[in-house]
């Protein structure tokens, strides 16, 4: 996908689940890789689980898209740092409240922690579809 826009110009998008292990880090590291002129990408959990999970480490090594230095943080942790506008919501809970001014998008994904390295493939795959979506979206001007 072309970059598009300036680094001014970056939205600054907050993908939530719940142990920022699994599917938000996928989100996050494909944001980031598609799009770094038109997002600034950052993930977080409701629960971390406190690493980021190895198999989907390895998914996305397999897919060519760099992850390193990503850990698992909390919401809490991430708004010390990083103020979103859209927080893409993948944990399933209900998160209306907790984001004064950012659009909470939900994005209803599987959790693959625990499964097999397919799974991960197979959830890695749809997320991927979904950021596609949202860098077009976001290029084509649309708020998300």
């Amino acid at each position: 996908m072309a970059n598009v826009g300036g680094p001014g110009q970056r939205k600054k998008i907050l993908f939530v689940c719940i142990g920022n292990s699994c599917r938000s880090q996928m989100a996050e590291a494909l944001a980031r890789h598609y799009a770094p002129d038109l997002i600034e990408a950052e993930s977080a959990g409701l629960k971390p689980f406190g690493q980021v999970a190895p198999e989907a480490l390895a998914v996305l090594q397999e897919m060519g898209i760099r992850a390193e230095g990503h850990y698992s943080k909390s919401i809490n942790d991430a708004l010390q740092f990083f103020e979103p506008e859209i927080v893409v919501n993948m944990s399933g809970q209900k998160l209306k409240g907790w984001f004064a001014t950012a659009d909470v998008v939900d994005w209803k994904v599987q959790d693959p922690y625990g499964s097999e390295l397919q799974i991960y493939r197979r959830i890695c795959e749809n997320i991927d579809g979904k950021v596609k979506k949202l860098v077009s979206d976001l290029s084509d001007g649309k708020k998300k």
